[in-house]
């Protein structure tokens, strides 16, 4: 969770684009990132891979009103609503796209291409049918808020306490690095998006930071077994929320659509 998944990257801004809020060639840019190319493979009416241009204007024919971002874990499946078929592949993938309206949903396959030193990433978008119902767990915006700070709070209490490393200043100062080097050159999420959403992704991010520089930094103090069991036990509710959060503000402009705010 310390990068924007690149499914995080197609919702965001192909919710920008289908809004109007911008342009095809400045959505398909921040979408691409740094990587080579994408193509999606299995859209309706084509033989073969398409460019994420065409094959979003395809969806908004088939009916799309939006994109909502899926982050399954094991026993997780957030923000999917079936088929079978389609959650198995976003599970090995951990990490998908619904398409709001149109019964497609897209999981991104990436490999790697090019002689050594000069390795280029590519990307397949596999288009697959999806089941039109709620998606699984995924909470409002007001929730998802409400749930990161006690989340944050608990779970600093207890890693310091068994004083894990990941815990204390070192952990802040790497924390505040990070949103530093963000802050550069990246925009949260994309235009369109209400403030909320921003901050609500925000301290998603930073309290995954706080997940991950735990596991990193090996066992910290936590000598015994016990204490081990016990900061995995403290850092999975955690981890689970955060990727709670990340997806409620992913999906806030769709939400709100359908509740009729916008």
């Amino acid at each position: 969770m310390l990068s924007e998944s690149r499914s995080g990257r197609l919702a965001a801004w192909g919710n920008a684009l289908l809004a109007g809020f911008v342009s095809p060639d400045d959505a398909m840019l921040a979408v691409v990132g740094e990587d080579a190319v994408h193509r999606v493979e299995g859209l309706p009416g084509e033989s073969g891979p398409v460019g994420l241009t065409l094959a979003l204007g395809r969806l908004r024919a088939l009916g799309a009103t939006g994109l909502r971002l899926a982050l399954p874990a094991p026993g997780h499946p957030l923000g999917l609503s079936g088929p079978p078929e389609f959650n198995a592949r976003a599970m090995d993938a951990q990490e998908a796209v619904v398409c709001h309206g149109a019964g497609h949903g897209l999981v991104p396959e990436v490999s790697e291409a090019g002689p050594a030193g000069d390795v280029h990433v590519e990307v397949v978008w596999h288009c697959l049918p999806v089941r039109e119902a709620p998606p699984a767990d995924v909470p409002s915006l007001g929730e998802a808020e409400r749930e990161l700070a006690e989340a944050l709070r608990d779970a600093t209490a207890v890693l310091s306490r068994l004083d894990v490393a990941g815990s204390g200043p070192v952990a802040e100062a790497a924390i505040d690095a990070y949103r530093a080097r963000a802050e550069e050159g990246r925009e949260v999420l994309a235009p369109g998006y209400p403030p909320r959403a921003v901050r609500v992704l925000e301290l998603a991010q930073r309290v995954g930071l706080l997940v991950s520089l735990a596991e990193e930094n090996g066992h910290g103090g936590a000598v015994s077994s016990a204490e081990m069991a016990a900061r995995a036990e403290a850092l999975r509710p955690v981890e689970r929320t955060a990727r709670r959060a990340t997806v409620a503000a992913y999906n806030s402009v769709v939400e709100e659509r359908e509740r009729g705010i916008r």
